[in-house]
């Protein structure tokens, strides 16, 4: 127990820590925030109820138009903020898994001097699903500019091979830090593993036609929550689209 507390303790003053350090401007010192979130703690402000009770319900903020849910990040800041009612303390793992699904993010210290620091909930799912396995925002993204016909094209033939896959669509992404890569949006009539396998394969072997040095990812389009997939459905024009042809594509293999 004196080992878990220590434990918390730090991973508290961690957070603290990267908090002060965020400003206007510093991606670097955000990227840095949402790091010690991802291995730290907050404690969770209780609107209705008790931790653990099925009536327990945390508070909630609306700021330009967005939810969120208020917390504070050490035993002291929760001193300081004169709150009276009960709380919670969750990993920030943890929390980000529960409120990144209903779009709603969190909001730091909400009592502090300058109003505290909000997470949006898509931070939130880098945080839930790993922060080096999705670009830091906000995301520039749109129509890619590079002249690579033939890798478009060996694409479509693979895809147009692969029956799982409906449509294939295409965005240039600049994260906040990183470098740009080319993004490309595969909807598939299922998402069975043989489905995901087959588009794998179908990436794999179009890789030839990709140009040195280009980063290419691929965006699943029926993730509701990834703002790349979202940016396609709304903006991007498939490149390949089965349902298009009668029967599929007049060219390429049969």
């Amino acid at each position: 127990m004196i080992a878990g507390a220590q434990g918390g303790a730090a991973a508290a003053g961690h957070v603290e820590q990267m908090l002060l350090q965020v400003a206007p401007g510093r991606f670097d010192a955000y990227e840095n925030l949402l790091a010690s979130l991802a291995e730290g703690q907050v404690w969770m402000l209780l609107w209705h109820g008790t931790p653990g009770s099925a009536d327990a319900q945390y508070g909630n903020l609306r700021i330009g138009g967005h939810g969120y849910a208020p917390c504070v990040t050490s035993p002291r800041e929760l001193a300081a903020s004169g709150w009276s009612r009960e709380y919670e303390v969750v990993s920030g793992r943890d929390i980000a898994l529960t409120l990144f699904p209903d779009r709603w993010g969190l909001w730091l210290n909400p009592h502090a001097p300058g109003g505290g620091v909000g997470v949006p909930w898509l931070d939130l799912r880098r945080i839930a699903a790993g922060l080096d396995l999705l670009p830091a925002g906000p995301l520039q993204i749109g129509e890619p500019s590079l002249q690579i016909p033939q890798f478009y094209a060996l694409l479509a033939q693979a895809a147009h091979r692969t029956p799982a896959v409906r449509a294939l669509r295409r965005a240039w992404v600049q994260p906040t830090l990183g470098e740009p890569y080319l993004a490309i949006g595969v909807e598939v009539y299922d998402d069975s593993p043989q489905s995901v396998e087959s588009v794998r394969l179908m990436m794999q072997q179009s890789v030839a036609g990709v140009p040195d040095g280009l980063p290419v990812s691929t965006v699943a389009m029926a993730d509701a929550y990834d703002p790349v997939a979202m940016w396609m459905r709304a903006n991007g024009q498939p490149f390949f689209d089965r349902e298009a042809f009668a029967g599929g594509p007049a060219w390429g293999p049969r």
